[in-house]
């Protein structure tokens, strides 16, 4: 007779048995390896999910930030990628510029509409103008300098729909094969704005902005300025190509790579509310904004924080 009990059943095989498939449990650090974990006097956590995300309450914004609270909000950013504030009544523009510069000075993105006050863009979206930032990406990477961070503040929300979400591109880059790691490290990837923001530009146009933004390149693993954690740098916009590789090597890797972000393991999901703000760091994750409420109205004002090198 067949001796089920000593039976061996192999594992059951996805039926696309693709490089960004895979089941059970994945690696989900929140902290950089060594670093150790914060406590915080200023405020209560609510963390999105285990290792990524927190709202942050006990906190009036409208108030003077002290140094004391400062260092807080920096290790929190640190910690959890992006944090969140909800129920902030009479936030001002003076407010969020006071908020950013917690970790540095404004960077204004030059392909966004500016409001009065200087640093902040406005992201205004409705029946006439729908919302078309629905792509992972990372704020600024066409920069020599990418952006160290952003602060956006809900202006006005839809009354459904309208979510944003951030991907941590540090648990991507942990997530992905050894040997994949050792075939990237030490790569360096080509960014431009061109492919993105020029589809609506005119040549006499795209000639313009070049001549101030020229292509630039940053590592495709990058060493997170302040944490030290590896993180995976490559999105879908504005990642042109990988230096040294063939157009069929090129096409092969950065299809898998620009895919991390998609993965659910490594996403949170915020649902805007009035007075809610987020402030997240750019060289971390990467974010998309859901475009589902169309032709609802949602406004939105930004503050991007001035980046430095990631070479």
């Amino acid at each position: 007779m067949h001796d089920v009990a000593s039976a061996t059943v192999a594992d059951p095989k996805p039926v696309l048995d693709k490089p960004l498939m895979h089941y059970g449990r994945r690696t989900l650090e929140r902290l950089a390896p060594g670093a150790e974990q914060p406590a915080y006097r200023h405020f209560e956590v609510s963390p999105l999910t285990p290792h990524f995300g927190a709202v942050l309450s006990g906190i009036d914004l409208t108030e003077k930030i002290s140094g004391a609270l400062a260092e807080e909000l920096r290790q929190a950013l640190l910690e959890w990628k992006v944090i969140f504030f909800r129920g902030q009544t009479g936030f001002t523009a003076e407010h969020q510029l006071a908020l950013s510069g917690v970790w540095g000075p404004p960077e204004p993105n030059p392909f966004f509409a500016r409001t009065g006050t200087p640093g902040i863009s406005r992201l205004a979206k409705d029946a006439k103008a729908a919302g078309n930032k629905n792509i992972w990406h990372s704020d600024h990477s066409f920069m020599a300098n990418p952006s160290l961070g952003a602060v956006l503040r809900a202006v006005e929300v839809p009354a459904a729909g309208g979510d944003t979400m951030w991907a941590d591109m540090g648990a991507a880059y942990d997530n992905l094969p050894e040997d994949l790691k050792q075939r990237i490290e030490g790569l360096t990837a080509v960014h431009d704005w061109e492919a993105s923001w020029g589809a609506l530009m005119n040549d006499e146009q795209k000639a313009a902005f070049r001549a101030d933004w020229p292509q630039v390149e940053h590592p495709v693993v990058v060493r997170h300025p302040r944490s030290g954690r590896r993180t995976l740098y490559v999105n879908e916009p504005f990642t042109r190509y990988v230096k040294g590789l063939s157009e069929a090597e090129n096409r092969e890797l950065l299809d898998i790579l620009v895919l991390q972000a998609r993965i659910p393991e490594f996403q949170i999901r915020f649902h805007w509310e009035p007075d809610s703000i987020a402030v997240w760091d750019n060289i971390a994750v990467q974010h998309y904004a859901v475009n589902d409420y169309f032709p609802q109205r949602r406004v939105m004002e930004r503050i991007a924080i001035a980046g430095v090198p990631l070479a």
